[in-house]
């Protein structure tokens, strides 16, 4: 058996709910071209975002800890896969669909510069006289403009409905500014965005712990009047006395899981509380959909507020965030005063874009370990340039 996009499309139709974003109904691309016999528009798009080189990048670039601190931490990479993950399975509970979810998450942090926030932070101060800088829009220029891998388009000409879910991107430390980039603001971020926003607030959350407490940056005793780390002890039956490895993976499978099923729960039965007919009638909803419930969402902030002061904050990643902002900043005021360091390409491209945005989209698109060998390529006499 063949299944066609036609198949495929029409099984959408008829599985996915009312107010879902079906491929079929997408608004399109920028620059039109043919759909492909047996890939949707979303899946196409999927399938685009895994083979950009701002995708491979994430590999190398900071998700809590930098790069080389330990190879079991995790990256931006994997903390892309699991937020996919965590989509998909939301998706495929509440109607949604699933490979639309699955190309926003993928490409929800394509923009995000070395050194996680903390880079994003001081690149945005960098360029407060030059339009500033901000992960959500960068992840827009580069699926738009940066990639260059087709001959008759800048960019990876994704759909109108991806292109939308990045731009909608919001979280507690991520706001939205749709309209600045061309997309209605009185409409609030689809189904599948929302899906997306969610997924990644609660793959930080429990993978941020787990990266806490494997560096013994974090250590169970200071968690013992957290009440949702109580919960979860109690819910596998551990006594609080030896900490192995395998609890660790035992109480982080277990808040992935009570998460989950929370925020299924929570919006079904807000959804079912709203006649919903279309995707449209979703998005012109006073509030967001995709929810936890009210208890929950107490206890995660809870958490959320001991991982800033006990993680986040800690010396030693404070620490990391000092120097990597150090690089950034002298690496980008060479670049300014003394042009002639950098690459041809980046050179060519700051005749169009201008030369601080170009140094920008070139420090931006640095993984951890070249920003840190560039650094050293420009300021230590030792090394060959």
């Amino acid at each position: 058996m063949i299944v066609t996009r036609d198949r495929q499309e029409a099984i959408e139709e008829q599985t996915l709910a009312p107010y879902a974003l079906k491929s079929g109904q997408s608004k399109g691309r920028v620059y039109p071209e043919d759909e492909q016999d047996y890939r949707t528009a979303f899946q196409r798009d999927r399938d685009r975002v895994l083979h950009t080189t701002a995708f491979r990048r994430l590999e190398y670039k900071t998700q809590v800890f930098i790069n080389f601190e330990g190879d079991y931490y995790r990256t931006r990479l994997t903390h892309t896969l699991e937020v996919a993950q965590i989509g998909r399975s939301l998706a495929r509970a509440l109607g949604a669909n699933e490979d639309l979810v699955e190309a926003i998450c993928l490409s929800h942090d394509l923009g995000h510069p070395p050194f996680g926030h903390s880079g994003e932070a001081v690149l945005n101060k960098l360029m407060q006289d030059h339009g500033g800088f901000d992960h959500n829009k960068q992840s827009l220029r580069i699926v738009t403009k940066l990639e260059a891998r087709y001959p008759n388009w800048p960019g990876l000409n994704l759909t109108y409905e991806v292109r939308e879910g990045i731009v909608k991107h919001e979280t507690e430390y991520d706001l939205s500014d749709s309209a600045s980039s061309g997309f209605d603001p009185a409409l609030r971020g689809s189904l599948e965005a929302q899906i997306a926003n969610v997924a990644d607030e609660l793959a930080y959350n429990a993978h941020d712990l787990d990266d806490g407490l494997r560096s013994g940056l974090i250590v169970p005793e200071q968690l013992a009047d957290i009440e949702l780390w109580q919960m979860l002890c109690d819910s596998i039956g551990w006594d609080g006395r030896v900490f192995t490895e395998q609890t660790r993976h035992r109480l982080i499978r277990r808040m992935l899981g009570i998460e989950i099923d929370d925020v299924i729960q929570a919006t079904g039965a807000l959804l079912a509380q709203y006649e919903l007919p279309d995707a449209e009638s979703l998005q012109r909803l006073p509030r967001n959909v995709v929810v936890h419930s009210e208890s929950l969402s107490s206890l995660n902030r809870e958490l959320k507020t001991f991982l800033y002061a006990n993680l986040y904050r800690h010396h030693r990643v404070v620490r990391m965030a000092v120097k990597a902002e150090r690089v950034i900043c002298e690496m980008f005021e060479t670049y300014v005063n003394e042009p002639e360091q950098l690459p041809p390409t980046v050179l060519q491209a700051a005749d169009s874009r201008g030369l601080h945005r170009a140094i920008c989209d070139y420090i931006a698109g640095m993984t951890d370990r070249f920003a840190l060998e560039e650094w050293q390529r420009l300021y230590d006499p030792f090394t060959l340039p």
